[in-house]
């Protein structure tokens, strides 16, 4: 059986990832991709119909960031161009 303390940070990552990817590839286009993760540094990029929006800051900070910040306050995101 798989707990949550045997399931690595990264594998949670990836999998929250995943799900934000697919809502906001759902709702707006868009889609998230996880690059990295080394020590407190998370790395993705935004694709999809975030490539050159005006509203990409918006949606790597509020929606990506402060998802990830509800379950992990203390990972920082970093967009990977």
């Amino acid at each position: 059986m798989v707990t949550k303390e045997t399931v690595s940070q990264e594998d949670q990552l990836r999998a929250l990832l995943d799900k934000l990817s697919a809502y906001v590839e759902q709702f707006h286009g868009g889609t998230v991709e996880f690059v990295s993760f080394e020590g407190k540094d998370l790395k993705v990029r935004l694709g999809g119909a975030c490539l050159n929006c005006p509203l990409l800051p918006s949606t790597l900070h509020g929606w990506v960031a402060g998802t990830v910040h509800q379950f992990f306050p203390e990972i920082n995101v970093i967009e990977e161009k």
